[in-house]
């Protein structure tokens, strides 16, 4: 009979009679590794267990027989088939659930910035060291899976260290900090004893916006629930006196704007001595958009603190989706010792967004090309926001959208604060009554929202503020669409920011000046190389012709002596300009046509162009051909 597939394996089966039969088998020598692990269970189509049709009478003992010799070649193919299964499915390493998801490994860069070598996110919060409360909380919250900054940055947080937490938008920053601060106020309350006191909060989160105050206000109260925590809210915008009575009561946590709780502090309605845990959220913001006096303000009595005998200190968190290297100098100078933990996917696209540049050449109305990008996004039910650079653009778009029926809603500087909060609202709720959200960049940092396709009907000025903008779309895994109408003055920095976008680089500190001042660089460097092998060109040239020059008057006086008509070497120089003089004259007595005869050479036509430049008349060259001849 046959062979057996991919075993080696000779099979003879041999009928002398009908009542005995003779099995013959030889098992060729091969390699038969055997797993170091468990495999999986697999079902193997076996092609052996032969019966014998032409024999009724077996006896027991040849059963037997079979069955033994069979049993071990069965056993042989199945470890040869689950061998090469297992090496097909091994093309990336077999690792445990353990080691997939250990601890981020971190590197130091030449800035002093932690990145994290590994990709992989923990399966599961219970792997963070969170406690079983924060656990129900995050129950409720429907959120099983932690995210890459969410790994990273719970376990340092629990650990007391002072970090810089840098992801990009939409990626659950807010968690990240949030859940480890409560866990160590519910710890602190079990180990020391302390508790809620009117007016002493433990914890505080300074926000940029009134809008990302209330997003972070809302976590904190989901939160809760289960963890049993007091927090409250004080921002701009708002009435003092319902604050000064939410902060009369005890309070474990305070979430505000930095001016408005420099306020509350200099009214006597917040007290220092308790603060332990202090968060800056959307930091770059904090430090570039003028909060920074504040924010020292803020921390100077708690730096005088820390600094006596005997004080714990408190825990900084920064959180930010950009961190240029002026705003890293800033934060490492203000707090000395932090540490920097980021993403691999900080100051990059967002691999579930996708991005199109829209080149308009300058003859097209921009308006309506804006018309021909929302229409068929509108008709599929989506939320748009419009980004413009200046309030001007803004009202203009607004005040045009509104003319062709869409229904608009607008969000900028001088937007009152209720008036805002009720336009998010609008634009938030299902109804879908105002899908399109027109908007500067106020609206493009900190603002949590369901947005289906970003538009930038101005294109940014440099590349954070496009990677603020299009943050504002698919967060947290969630699909968006990013379209921007670029102009011709905006080419260069579109062009570059694509460039690294495709090749998956990262866009820190690209901008319009930058990108000009890079090309200009470029140039320069051009231009030098160029004057190099110009210089380097003519230093071979005089070179060659002081070596010709020789060799041609050791000639001539050779030809002199051996031919009497020696001097009509010199001929051809002299006839060289009557040629390019007499082929001038018929250019100028021309009817505005060229006309160059099959002896004019490549070297006439040059001294042509010469000439005319020059500006030499027809009667001139007409006197020198009278000279010449």
């Amino acid at each position: 009979m046959g062979g057996t597939g991919r075993a080696l394996l000779n099979l003879s089966l041999t009928s002398s009679s009908a009542s005995s039969l003779r099995f013959s088998f030889s098992l060729l020598p091969s390699r038969f590794p055997f797993a170091t692990k468990p495999l999986l269970p697999q079902t193997p189509r076996v092609l052996l267990g032969f019966r014998p049709l032409c024999s009724t009478t077996t006896t027991t003992t040849t059963t037997t027989a079979e069955e033994s010799l069979i049993q071990p070649i069965k056993h042989s193919i199945l470890l040869e088939r689950l061998r090469l299964r297992h090496l097909k499915e091994s093309a990336k390493p077999n690792l445990e659930p353990k080691q997939l998801t250990q601890k981020f490994k971190a590197e130091v860069d030449d800035d002093g910035v932690k990145k994290s070598k590994k990709k992989a996110v923990a399966s599961s919060f219970e792997e963070l060291g969170l406690s079983e409360e924060v656990m129900g909380a995050l129950g409720e919250l429907g959120i099983e899976v932690p995210t890459e900054i969410q790994s990273i940055g719970i376990p340092a947080v629990i650990e007391g260290k002072s970090v810089v937490l840098g992801s990009h938008t939409g990626s659950g920053k807010t968690l990240a900090y949030m859940l480890p601060i409560v866990q160590l106020l519910r710890q602190e309350e079990e180990l020391h004893g302390m508790h809620m006191k009117p007016r002493r909060p433990r914890a505080v989160v300074l926000c940029p916006t009134r809008e990302l105050c209330e997003q972070v206000f809302r976590v904190a109260k989901s939160i809760s629930h289960h963890a049993r925590f007091r927090s409250t809210m004080v921002s701009g915008g708002g009435r003092l006196r319902p604050q000064e009575d939410s902060l009369g009561g005890p309070i474990d946590m305070i979430v505000g704007t930095p001016g408005r709780v420099l306020q509350h502090i200099e009214e006597g309605n917040v007290v220092y001595g308790d603060i332990r845990y202090l968060v800056l959220d959307e930091a770059d913001t904090m430090f570039d958009r003028g909060f920074g006096p504040d924010i020292r303000k803020f921390l100077a009595p708690l730096k005088n603190r820390a600094s006596k005998p005997g004080d714990e200190g408190f825990q900084t968190v920064l959180v930010t989706a950009t961190m240029t290297k002026a705003v890293q100098k800033l934060v490492d100078e203000e707090f000395q010792g932090i540490q920097h933990l980021r993403t691999s996917t900080l100051h990059k696209k967002i691999a579930s967004a996708r991005h199109d540049f829209i080149k308009l050449s300058g003859s097209e109305n921009k308006l309506e090309a804006l018309l021909q990008v929302l229409e068929p996004s509108l008709a599929k039910g989506n939320r748009v926001m419009v980004f413009c650079n200046t309030l001007n653009s803004s009202r203009a778009v607004d005040h045009f959208l509104s003319e062709n029926q869409f229904s608009t809603v607008n969000y900028h500087g001088e937007v009152p604060a209720e008036q805002r909060v009720e336009n998010l609202a609008k634009f938030k709720s299902d109804e879908g009554d105002c899908p399109t959200l027109v908007c500067t960049d106020l609206a493009a940092r900190g603002l949590d929202l369901d947005v289906d396709h970003v538009v930038m009907f101005d294109f940014p000025l440099n590349s954070i503020d496009y990677l603020h903008r299009t943050g504002r779309t698919a967060r947290m895994g969630a699909k968006g669409k990013v379209t921007s109408l670029v102009a011709k003055k905006d080419l260069l920095l579109a062009a570059r920011i694509e460039e690294a976008m495709m090749k998956n680089e990262s866009l820190e500190a690209l901008s319009v000046d930058g990108v000009k001042r890079d090309i200009a660089r470029s140039r320069i460097t051009e231009q030098k190389d160029k004057r190099e092998k110009l210089v380097k060109a003519s230093n071979s040239r005089g070179k060659a012709k002081a070596s010709t020059g020789k060799s041609s008057s050791v000639g001539r006086k050779t030809d002199s002596k051996t031919s009497p008509g020696a001097k009509s070497g010199k001929v051809p120089a002299k006839s060289k300009p009557k040629i390019a003089i007499k082929v001038s004259k018929r250019v100028s007595t021309s009817t505005g046509k060229r006309r160059v005869d099959s002896r004019s050479s490549s070297v006439s036509t040059s001294k042509l162009n010469v000439v005319g430049f020059r500006g030499r008349s027809s009667s001139s060259s007409k006197n020198a051909n009278v000279r010449a001849g």
